[in-house]
């Protein structure tokens, strides 16, 4: 392989001439079958004399060829067999890609550390044992460059058995018996060095650790002196000073790699602590004594630091977010167990004064981005992903655990809050942290009657006046408290017709979008916890709706969505006159929301929610028919979207909405929208089956004469089950196959004379294979049951018609399968199937198949067994029911 001309052709890939482009990507794509094309690609990676950009290029099509062809794959029927690297060509990478790691420059080394994984994934330690040795030979070698790219591979190694359970890593706790030591070493020996070089071998020693541990603690691999070394390791690095970084922005100082290496450090003392070493709380009894030997040997050398390192922060000296989120999340877990309690409790007031409020007030990088970009603001006060960034939910977190579990805390928490909200002196952003506090801690307030006969009067006095603040964070703040306190016990019911005038004029009227968020919410959780809520909600309902609407499509907050369900399920009747403007603005949301540039993960759960809505009010206005038939286009036009562009990641919620737009009708539309979906089952449905087998129900069992109206309907059906029953995806998307199968015929009786053959056939065809769960294997016996059920005669001469190995016919072999089986037929339409196919059995007279002479005798008895079970499901129904029933008197009651 010419790899000049390689490089000219990569060097093309990169060119602004997209003609140029097209036409290297095409000739890359005509030769990169031919052996030894991948090992010239890595050749060409590893040369120091060439342009960033290409060897860039280079790196990034090995890394695509080895992830996508690096393992042989099954070829699926009737296509061709899809491309792999040659066995030859995988042994001349594995036996260079290490030294392509040691030697790539960092931007490289990303490409190439995607490859190793993916090849150890594959090939270890199998075809590839030799990566150990590889690891060791860089690691003991005095060259410094070198250790980078060699603890790079090895914390590949170690990611790729990171969630592995015990018995599935032993190949990796072999490797670390040699690795390990050396590691361990090594970092000791760079403990001295205070170099950024020194850091970055440190951070990532640190990684390779943790991503060994975190998850499971290999106790014979890791003795106690081991891991008292390593403990001390994080010990020092948590304690040691940081150099002098004042230089640099505080939004830059976290990339500091100094504080990078505490901050690795810090991660491995908190998930040590949480997972193995807190007694009562580890994750396996096996952890028990471990947990019992940690406490007393590490606590309090490592509170030590912990409560130095909060000190350096009440005086107002630097503290990366995520060391202080991981410090936060260590003494929630601390102030559980007596042992390091006693050594925290001197410390926990001043900890609450002046570490926990100020991080939960309001700061000056907060009204910069409220005033900036409110819609990034609200993206962060809602983002679950952005927790650990910012120290917030830490605090919180610690705050509520030591009032709710520290006797005495509590009240000197509510007196450090008092004294701010009760002072004029106090500005908006100690009051925002003071009633971030009382929210925070609005459940145990709750609990506790001293402060419970209060919460009213703190409430209208100091919440209430917030909701006139100038200051629009205030404002907000005032929301978020108030929902907090949703579940209070009013007495004066005129403080409830308060709290949700203030919401509603907030949503309604404010200027600004966060406190228009926080009304909606509190409006929703009022809704949810108290019934009384409701009236004063209902003459403003169109106006509610229209707004939240409204700043739905504004912020694709997945929230709001939520809030929507509840306005919907609560005025469904008010809200009949705009269903359809509803509907329609949901609709119009969900391609704003498809169509923006947005985190693919945020805007994939707002979609979510956005149809999750939309089924919410299908489902509300289910009994309005007039109203459904309006709804429907627009729904239509969503679901079609989504398939018509395999938008695979909302096919579940999709499916749902198919199964509701065939509820109680079908239209002409829905079932052209049948064929769409076979469609997509064939592209890339089979995965999604059981999410599609409630709406293929629907359109056998709602309207079977127009089912059966179009033979390509009923082919559609019995080609996804035998799709499903004939190429493995695992016994319970089966079951639903033949479940279908089972009810086409049931449904269909005396109509299909024509494909029952090719049911029964599938169905004992399946049986033939192995089947390992009860589920399956009944199944498969009731398709062919139905159809006994459906014409007897018919069934019994297909089944006579079916060849089989053995001298016995298949008739006899299948009732003599099904009688030994019968004790796995479960709840009602099982059973009284079974029972229906037993009594049509021995109603044949002289038709009867020979084989019923023989087991007569063991008729009966399955007969009895299989009443006795039905009046037990029938008496568990009657049971079920009759709680249901308790249930809805209990909340009539309490309403």
């Amino acid at each position: 392989m010419d790899a000049q001309k390689l490089t000219e052709l990569l060097r093309a890939t990169i060119e602004p001439n997209p003609e140029q482009r097209k036409a290297a990507e095409d000739q890359l794509a005509q030769i990169h079958k031919i052996i030894g094309f991948v090992p010239t690609i890595l050749q060409i990676v590893m040369q120091n004399n060439l342009d960033q950009p290409v060897l860039q290029a280079g790196a990034i099509y090995l890394k695509n060829l080895i992830t996508n062809s690096w393992s042989d794959h099954e070829s699926k029927a009737g296509e061709p067999i899809p491309f792999s690297i040659h066995e030859q060509d995988r042994a001349m990478i594995r036996g260079s890609i290490v030294d392509a790691i040691v030697h790539a420059p960092d931007i490289i080394k990303v490409q190439l550390a995607v490859c190793v994984n993916h090849i150890i994934r594959n090939d270890f330690p199998g075809r590839w044992p030799q990566v150990v040795d590889n690891i060791s030979i860089y690691l003991q070698n005095p060259d410094v460059n070198g250790w980078n790219g060699a603890l790079v591979t090895m914390y590949q190694l170690v990611k790729t058995y990171e969630y592995k359970r015990s018995e599935e890593r032993i190949p990796l706790n072999e490797a670390m018996n040699l690795l390990l030591p050396m590691i361990y070493q090594l970092m000791v020996n760079l403990m001295n060095d205070q170099s950024e070089q020194s850091m970055l071998l440190q951070k990532q020693i640190l990684k390779i650790y943790y991503a060994l541990t975190q998850y499971t603690l290999p106790l014979d691999l890791i003795t106690k002196e081991i891991f008292s070394q390593w403990m001390e390791i994080c010990r020092q690095i948590a304690e040691r000073p940081i150099p002098d970084c004042s230089h640099i922005d505080d939004e830059e100082k976290p990339e500091f790699p100094w504080w990078k290496v505490k901050k690795w450090a810090l991660h491995i003392i908190v998930r040590m602590f949480e997972r193995y070493g807190s007694p009562r709380n580890v994750v396996s009894e096996k952890y028990q004594k471990f947990a019992e030997w940690y406490l007393p040997t590490f606590t309090s050398g490592i509170l030590d630091v912990l409560l130095k390192i909060l000190d350096q922060y009440r005086n107002h000296i630097y503290v990366s977010p995520r060391v202080l989120t991981d410090i936060l999340s260590y003494l929630k877990n601390a102030v559980s167990h007596a042992y390091s309690w006693k050594l925290i409790k001197p410390h926990m007031v001043a900890i609450v004064q002046d570490v926990l409020f100020p991080i939960m007030s309001f700061t000056d990088a907060d009204q910069e981005l409220w005033e900036t970009d409110p819609h990034e603001y609200l993206r962060l006060k809602f983002d679950i992903f952005e927790d650990y960034a910012t120290p917030v939910p830490a605090a919180q977190s610690l705050l509520h655990t030591v009032c709710k579990k520290r006797k005495g805390i509590l009240p000197k928490a509510m007196n450090i809050i008092m004294q701010i909200i009760t002072s004029p002196n106090a500005d908006n952003k100690q009051k925002d942290g003071a009633l971030h506090m009382i929210g925070t801690l609005a459940d145990v307030l709750l609990k506790k009657r001293i402060y419970r006969d209060q919460v009213e009067t703190m409430l209208t006095t100091y919440v209430f006046p917030e909701f006139q603040n100038p200051a629009g964070h205030m404002r907000a703040r005032a929301c978020w408290v108030l929902h907090y306190f949703c579940e209070i016990q009013l007495k004066n019911p005129q403080v409830l017709a308060e709290i949700m005038r203030l919401n509603i004029h907030a949503l309604l009227n404010d200027k600004e979008l966060p406190v228009k968020v926080e009304a909606a919410i509190g409006l929703q959780m009022f809704l949810s916890t108290n019934d009384d809520a409701a009236q004063y909600v209902e003459s403003q309902i169109k106006e509610i709706t229209k707004e939240l609407l409204t700043i739905i499509r504004e912020t694709e907050n997945e929230d709001l969505t939520n809030v929507m369900q509840k306005i919907m399920c609560t005025f469904t009747t008010q809200l009949l006159p705009v269903a359809m403007e509803i509907c329609q603005h949901l609709a119009t949301t969900f391609s704003q929301v498809l169509e923006s540039e947005e985190n693919s993960d945020e805007k994939a759960i707002t979609a979510m929610g956005l149809l999750n809505t939309i089924e919410t009010l299908l489902t509300v206005m289910e009994d309005h028919p007039d109203v459904l038939l309006n709804l429907h286009p627009i729904v239509i036009n969503v679901v079609g979207h989504i398939f018509q562009n395999n938008i695979t990641d909302f096919y579940e919620e999709t499916f749902s909405l198919v199964f509701d737009l065939t509820s109680k009708a079908i239209s002409p539309e829905m079932w052209q929208m049948m064929e769409l979906i076979y469609q997509v089952f064939k592209k890339d449905g089979i995965d999604y089956f059981i999410d599609i087998m409630p709406a293929l129900h629907n359109y056998v069992t709602v309207d079977t004469p127009a089912f059966l109206s179009n033979p390509n309907r009923l082919l559609a059906m019995f080609d996804m089950c035998k799709t499903m029953l004939t190429t493995n995806p695992g016994e319970d998307p089966e079951c639903h196959a033949a479940k279908l199968l089972e009810v086409i015929i049931l449904q269909c009786k005396g109509q299909i004379d024509s494909v029952i053959p090719m049911f029964v056939e599938l169905a004992l065809s399946r049986l033939t294979r192995e089947v390992q769960s009860s589920e399956l294997r009944t199944m498969c016996l009731q398709v062919v049951i139905a159809a006994l059920y459906y014409n007897p005669q018919l069934l019994l001469t297909v089944l006579e018609k079916m060849s089989q190995p053995s001298n016995e016919s298949i008739s006899s072999h299948f009732i003599k399968q099904w009688l030994h089986d019968t004790d796995c037929f479960l709840g009602i339409h099982d059973r009284k199937l079974c029972v229906l196919g037993l009594c049509t059995l021995i109603s044949l007279g002289d038709a009867k198949p020979p084989v019923l002479s023989e087991v007569a005798a063991k008729i009966i008895p399955n007969l009895i067994l299989l009443f006795d079970g039905l009046k037990r499901a029938y008496e568990s129904r009657a049971q079920e029911e009759e709680d249901e029933e308790e249930e809805e008197d209990e909340d009539d009651c309490e309403g």
